[in-house]
């Protein structure tokens, strides 16, 4: 297990929590500009949701190849070059001039976050007892909370006001800071291992071998049976959550701004349970994490398709996220331990499975929200968070 001192391992939390922080908030960063971008683009709505779904489509494809890499080349090192390459296509991104670059763009921004967080969660996994690890990973998971919070806020502050440019040349400076940082710290790890005098031999699979340790990996029942519940989750609650902003512009009567504003609750939902997750493991289990979860999500969904007051979308807002990741944290944690010998190719599975069914998502929810169905849709993915909650607390308890 773990080499790193206490303090090691708290430097090097803190910088994947920036890096992480930056990669989910250029995730959501357009969730709440979707009304502004199909405007100054003269597209639908439902049209300018491409910038959302090719970002999770790419994200998702290219988890199938990270993987392997960060077996191959180590994960810190691969989440590094992910991060610097983020930067560059962030400021690129700003420069946009009409639809299709910038969805080329933002596939692009995909293709690079991809290489962040669930390298990070993987590096936990191999540094982090599973005794600590729900706690750890909590900790990390409260990062990329303030991070979609930021992005949800920042997103609709920026398309509202200064131009939602802006938003993407935050985005390049938070990006660079971090990959800065992150390299900074490998090249001081590296001199001290050196002065250090060589270790035991490290073995590293060959990148072939790590490809091919992929399709093993998916030839495992437990895993598959683990991706499938976790595509499930990203088409039901992220593509949901993709058109929430939109919701509350045109059901709540909400600015874009103020929609963003109140998305952030969302997030707050998912502060409140990571600064809380030892104390709700301890209350509830597993298992009561997976029930209590669920059913926050379906109330919180049903509440914001059929609300009519302010008050209603924020509270639904803040069932929904702290519902979500109570479900999503327990899910991680076994994505962690599905196949120790190989995690860094099984979390970067999960995460390509959870981007693949949020793409799916989106693309679905896109079709309503031109049709004036989005309510009808936020019911129909209520009804599915029911039965998914089903089967992961049949999961949670047979492994």
């Amino acid at each position: 297990m773990s080499t790193l001192t206490p303090t090691d391992e708290r430097q090097h939390l803190t910088l994947l929590g920036l890096a992480g922080f930056a990669s989910m908030a250029s995730m959501r960063i357009c969730d709440p500009m979707l009304v502004v971008l199909g405007q100054e683009f003269q597209v639908s709505t439902g049209d300018a949701s491409a910038v959302v779904s090719v970002f999770a489509v790419v994200y998702g494809v290219l988890q199938l190849f990270y993987g392997p890499l960060g077996e191959r080349f180590g994960k810190l090192r691969v989440v590094s070059l992910a991060v610097s390459a983020c930067a560059v296509f962030s400021a690129i991104t700003a420069l946009s001039v009409n639809l299709p670059m910038l969805v080329i763009l933002r596939g692009f921004m995909g293709a690079a976050a991809a290489g962040i967080i669930p390298l990070s969660m993987a590096w936990v996994g191999d540094q982090v007892p599973y005794e600590r690890r729900q706690e750890i990973l909590a900790k990390l998971m409260s990062a990329t909370v303030l991070g979609m919070m930021s992005g949800l806020w920042f997103g609709g502050f920026a398309a509202d006001t200064v131009g939602w440019r802006s938003a993407f040349v935050l985005l390049a400076v938070m990006f660079g800071v971090a990959a800065i940082l992150l390299l900074r710290r490998l090249r001081q790890q590296a001199k001290r291992q050196a002065q250090s005098g060589p270790g035991g031999p490290v073995t590293a699979p060959g990148l072939w071998a790590a490809f091919r340790l992929t399709g093993q990996l998916l030839g495992t029942p437990r895993v598959r049976w683990i991706l499938t519940v976790t595509a499930a989750e990203g088409a039901l609650v992220f593509g949901a959550m993709a058109f929430m902003p939109t919701h509350l512009h045109q059901q709540f009567g909400l600015s874009v701004v103020a929609a963003g504003s109140v998305m952030m609750l969302y997030g707050v939902g998912g502060l409140l349970y990571s600064q809380m997750a030892r104390r709700w493991l301890a209350w509830l289990g597993e298992r009561g994490l997976v029930r209590t979860g669920a059913a926050l999500v379906v109330v919180g969904l049903l509440v914001l398709a059929w609300g009519s007051g302010v008050w209603l979308g924020m509270l639904a807002c803040l069932m929904t996220g702290l519902g979500f990741y109570m479900l999503h944290n327990t899910l991680q944690v076994q994505a962690t331990q599905m196949a120790p010998a190989a995690r860094g190719s099984a979390v970067t599975l999960f995460a390509c499975s959870l981007f693949f069914g949020q793409s799916t998502g989106v693309l679905l929810m896109a079709q309503s929200v031109d049709l004036g169905w989005l309510a009808y849709a936020f019911t129909a993915a209520a009804v599915g968070v029911t039965g998914l909650g089903v089967l992961v607390y049949r999961l949670v308890g047979r492994h």
